[in-house]
């Protein structure tokens, strides 16, 4: 195996970076439709308006689980560059291994939260397409 550099786990700054604005996007954008859910069921609490703030609900505790592993991924990126700056570089093998586990799972939290989200849209346009 190559020795690993201080290049290596920095490669992964930019993506990650990349990654939770994106996330941090979605938490935004969640939080908003949150609030005009709330506002629609105080006014009106039907079926429909449960279902949509449970499935917001689910993508929200998503997106917040795929928030956590990309910091985490982050932050074991880090001290990656640190076990490798105190040249301990078996320890920073290992804890570099473990920042590719995260931000793998980071990602495939991501595919669920899609998957969930086209679902909920295609019921918008089942709905539209009924009419």
């Amino acid at each position: 195996m190559e020795e690993l550099t201080l290049t290596t786990p920095a490669l992964l700054f930019s993506a990650i970076s990349l990654i939770m604005l994106a996330y941090t996007n979605r938490f935004l954008a969640y939080a908003a439709i949150i609030r005009d859910l709330h506002d629609k069921y105080q006014k009106n609490n039907n079926k429909v308006l449960i279902a949509q703030i449970i499935n917001i609900k689910r993508r929200l505790y998503l997106t917040r689980s795929m928030q956590i592993f990309g910091i985490s991924s982050l932050l074991l990126c880090v001290l990656t560059m640190f076990l490798i700056y105190i040249q301990q570089q078996t320890m920073a093998v290992w804890v570099f291994g473990a920042a590719l586990i995260l931000l793998i799972i980071s990602l495939a939290l991501l595919i669920m939260e899609i998957q969930i989200s086209v679902k909920a849209l295609e019921h918008h346009i089942s709905d539209i397409e009924n009419n």
